[in-house]
């Protein structure tokens, strides 16, 4: 079987369309939080202004690569600020519903260059991974196991895009071929991503990037915002699941958000137009910086026993190997100029 859809063509969307969309967006935004917020809200940045000092670079990793804001928030607030990791992995929920949804909606509405198909066929496995991951997983794991698990994966993603950029550093715009194989693996990404984000907030962009970049040659201007809106799809489950099934959105956490919500509406849109102007290596670049500050960070900050560290190096070990594979297998391999034209996505 074989499944057609095209994604948007890779043309970079005008500076000051996006600039405009992303002022009425931060507006938007910034206006409900006074309208709803109030006194509460301006009282809550004076009582967490490091969490709003941590979400000015947190939003522009949100936007601006696969990462998502979770990434720089749930390991400043568990390690840094003390703040427990029930807490923590809420809060980066609530604030990346704002954030990641203001970055997808300037991506979207400014046809930045989208892989339409992996979001269509992922985002299934998304929903029902984090809702999941949410109810039954996450509430019976410890900290430095979910911390160690998701830097053990960030890591041997980074191994594997190092690789993969020597061994074969030709990529296209879009999958091809799309037939019921790579489905069933988007699906799987999904599905494995959307456990992970249930845990921590963030995952779902790791493990599809890997898949998009490494397994099926795609270019990371194109994954990069395609991962955005399945982080935004992750963070509006798992943020929806918290407030309407587990009902745990409550103190101190509102109020962290309350401090966060108008730098995310600024920062989050505005990473996503900075990735527009930033070159695939770039994009690699600033990866490599995030995940060495956070596996060092890691290491330095964070508890564990002797069977915790053999399950880190076994997981790093183990999701090396599968990054490799992806990496170096012929399959999908680009062969001359991989960008022919491309017309835009439905």
């Amino acid at each position: 079987m074989t499944v057609t859809g095209r994604p948007t063509a890779l043309a970079r969307p005008p500076v000051w369309r996006m600039v405009r969309t992303n002022i009425v967006l931060a507006v938007v935004v910034f206006g409900a939080w006074l309208v709803f917020g109030g006194d509460r809200a301006l009282q809550a940045v004076a009582a967490h202004w490091p969490i709003s000092l941590t979400m000015v670079f947190g939003s522009l990793v949100g936007g601006g690569t696969s990462e998502g804001g979770g990434a720089v928030a749930f390991p400043v607030l568990t390690k840094v600020l003390s703040v427990p990791a029930d807490q923590a992995r809420l809060f980066a929920f609530a604030i990346q519903s704002v954030g990641m949804g203001s970055a997808t909606i300037s991506i979207v509405f400014n046809r930045v260059p989208i892989e339409w198909r992996a979001i269509r066929f992922g985002a299934p496995g998304v929903v029902l991974g984090v809702a999941a991951s949410c109810v039954l997983l996450a509430p019976h794991l410890e900290l430095a196991t979910i911390r160690l698990l998701f830097t053990a994966i960030l890591v041997s993603m980074g191994l594997a895009l190092w690789i993969s950029r020597r061994y074969d550093p030709r990529r296209r715009d879009w999958i091809e071929p799309l037939g019921s194989r790579e489905i069933a693996v988007l699906a799987g990404a999904g599905l494995v991503g959307g456990l992970l984000s249930g845990l921590a907030a963030v995952g779902e962009n790791t493990v599809m990037f890997a898949v998009l970049v490494l397994g099926f040659r795609v270019c990371e201007r194109v994954v990069t915002p395609t991962t955005v809106v399945l982080l935004t799809i992750a963070t509006w489950t798992g943020f929806a699941t918290h407030v309407l099934v587990i009902g745990d959105f409550g103190p101190p956490v509102v109020d962290m958000w309350l401090a966060a919500v108008p730098v995310v509406a600024i920062g989050a849109p505005t990473g996503a137009l900075i990735a527009t102007r930033m070159s695939r290596d770039a994009i690699v670049r600033v990866l490599y910086v995030l995940i060495s500050v956070e596996f060092v960070s890691t290491l330095v900050l964070v508890p564990r026993s002797e069977g915790q560290t053999a399950l880190f190096a076994l997981v790093i070990l183990a999701a090396s190997a599968v990054c490799v594979v992806m990496a170096t297998a012929r399959r999908y391999r680009v062969a001359g100029d991989p960008r022919p034209e491309a017309s835009a996505a439905p």
